[in-house]
């Protein structure tokens, strides 16, 4: 019913093409906005808009319950060392089958992929009993979650379904791990490098800590859908009156990805923990991301992104099961993320039943070389498309 002509393909490998040609790091995704925007109004969205953090929002149907809505988010992270790049990351050159660029698989292509979901609903003049709400947000790669919070607490865009189309290999994604940032601040007493033994220095406590912190890997949780909790040691900074003199201060962060089961408390403690044993002055803090968006907008938030798993026989669960089975012409596996999503507000936190559907394979995304194939990608518009009526027209 709603597979794409020939043409319709052409056209979204094109939006796609163009959207990895548009760069849009966080905070900066203002030029892929306004080309999604205008190609949502173009294929017949009467109901486009930008909210307050800068999330391009459409939405069709009746207006009433239920509400679906379908995430993806704008931003891509940065090209940090073109040499690894066989293709040039924003030209979104096609080759063999496969689009090639950053933000091509994570997540560009559901993004494309749902527009044109969208078109083939509005061009089958199927009418939909409740609302479809496609909301493209910002700045999900270094905050997950806080563009949703926004739309959600702030905007009032309150969904009974959420359907993230982060990479999947259009697989069911139903869970992933959460995360907690955490800084670790040691202090020691500054002296002339000439003479250390006036002073304390504030690199070799933190080794210590690091070190201690290091040995907890082996005693984190381990749940057996999300597998096992998981700690690294991501930046080490240090200050000192200048380079010839012992650093009164060594501060490192913790990237603590928690499983179910697992809390920010829990990541605390553990911490604390290693700092009471080794003896060592220092402290352990939950970070805080603060950035303006695009429009303005000032986001503040802690980074304490919750695991989340909806249930494996949840009624959503079963019905996307169903409804994509008709499009991809097999029963889809069933998976969970290894990376955060924007599950970890809309079920993690506001308990909206969430999973994920999407182009390009996970193990793509935030590499050099990430590709998408591009019959995935018009299939998912299909399945995007299919889903929807059968999740809106038969919710009783």
């Amino acid at each position: 019913m709603f597979e794409l002509t020939a043409e319709e393909r052409s056209e979204l490998t094109s939006l796609l093409s163009k959207l990895v040609r548009t760069p849009s790091l966080s905070c900066r995704e203002g030029a892929v906005a306004r080309l999604l925007a205008d190609e949502l109004t173009r294929v017949g969205v009467a109901d486009v808009r930008v909210d307050r953090i800068g999330n391009v929002v459409a939405r069709l149907g009746t207006g009433g319950r239920p509400m679906l809505l379908y995430n993806g988010h704008m931003d891509t992270v940065d090209v940090t060392d073109r040499a690894a790049w066989e293709y040039d990351p924003w030209q979104g050159v096609v080759d063999n089958g496969m689009l090639h660029g950053i933000g091509a698989c994570d997540m560009k292509a559901s993004l494309a992929a749902m527009v044109y979901g969208v078109k083939k609903i509005l061009d089958s003049r199927v009418a939909l009993d409740g609302e479809l709400v496609l909301a493209f947000v910002v700045q999900e790669e270094p905050c997950e979650g806080l563009a949703m919070r926004v739309l959600a607490e702030e905007e009032e865009v309150r969904p009974d379904w959420v359907v993230l189309g982060e990479p999947t290999n259009l697989a069911v994604s139903r869970g992933q791990r959460g995360r907690v940032e955490l800084r670790v601040t040691a202090r020691g007493r500054s002296s002339h490098a000439a003479h250390p033994d006036s002073g304390e220095n504030a690199i070799y406590a933190a080794m210590r800590l690091v070190f201690g912190i290091e040995l907890l890997s082996g005693n984190l949780a381990n749940d057996r859908f999300l597998g096992p909790g998981s700690l690294s040691i991501t930046q080490i900074q240090s200050s000192a009156p200048s380079r010839n003199a012992v650093p009164d201060r060594c501060w490192f962060y913790v990237d603590r990805r928690l499983t179910l089961g697992e809390s920010e408390e829990r990541s605390l403690a553990e911490i604390q923990s290693v700092i009471m044993r080794e003896g060592v002055s220092a402290t352990v803090e939950i970070t805080e991301y603060e950035e303006v968006s695009y429009t303005g907008y000032r986001a503040r938030m802690r980074q304490v992104f919750p695991p989340w798993a909806l249930p494996a026989d949840h009624p959503l669960i079963r019905r996307t099961i169903k409804s994509l089975t008709k499009t991809l012409g097999r029963r889809p596996a069933i998976t969970s993320w290894d990376f955060s999503t924007d599950g970890v507000y809309t079920m993690g936190q506001a308990q909206i039943p969430t999973i994920g559907f999407g182009p390009g394979r996970p193990e793509d995304a935030h590499s050099p070389n990430e590709h998408v194939r591009l019959t995935d990608v018009h299939l998912a518009a299909q399945a995007y498309a299919q889903l929807a009526v059968d999740l809106l027209n038969t919710a009783g």
